[in-house]
């Protein structure tokens, strides 16, 4: 008896395409938490309980913002996902209108420290975490970027630092401002 070869399962199949594209492991994080959230609201048990997929969506978006209560940018980032499920995973094109109820957006008015509150901040710190503090303020590095720099990266003569491997996967030079 000749088996047939096992569909893998669906977040195997989804972390595998995520990775085929080179999407950054935060993002696969929480693509993955959103299917996950997803198939739990609907109880889905089998591919086929996937069937249907814009009324899905809407009915789970709406849910988000309603009961939820969510940002929009988490609404709009669950909504990334499982667009890529249904069209780069599943292969199912969404043709109908996703009409889910929006969530509120929300207006943050920035809190940023004065350049006397970041001297006195700096100041207590030293070694490592001081440098990268200086880096994050004075070159708008990320985190990560300022975490995964090499001395080699770092070029004083023409005040300037290489970032390798920064968001979207592309190499950059930023010049760093007078002091």
């Amino acid at each position: 008896m000749e088996r047939q070869p096992q569909t893998p399962r669906l977040l195997d199949q989804v972390r595998s395409v995520l990775r085929l594209h080179h999407y950054s492991i935060h993002t696969e994080r929480s693509y993955l938490d959103w299917i996950k959230r997803y198939v739990h609201f609907h109880q889905m048990r089998s591919r086929e309980d996937l069937a249907d997929g814009e009324r899905k969506i809407e009915v789970f978006l709406t849910d988000l913002a309603v009961r939820g209560q969510v940002a929009a940018s988490t609404q709009n980032q669950a909504m990334n996902a499982l667009v890529f499920l249904y069209r780069k995973v599943l292969k199912k094109p969404l043709d109908e209108m996703i009409d889910a109820v929006r969530a509120e957006r929300k207006v943050n008015v920035p809190v940023v420290l004065t350049r006397e509150e970041v001297s006195r901040v700096i100041v207590v710190m030293e070694g490592v975490p001081q440098l990268i503090v200086k880096l994050l303020y004075g070159s708008g590095l990320r985190i990560l970027e300022a975490v995964r720099l090499r001395v080699k990266d770092v070029d004083f003569g023409m005040k300037q630092v290489t970032v390798r491997s920064g968001k979207g996967a592309r190499t950059d030079s930023r010049l760093c401002p007078p002091p």
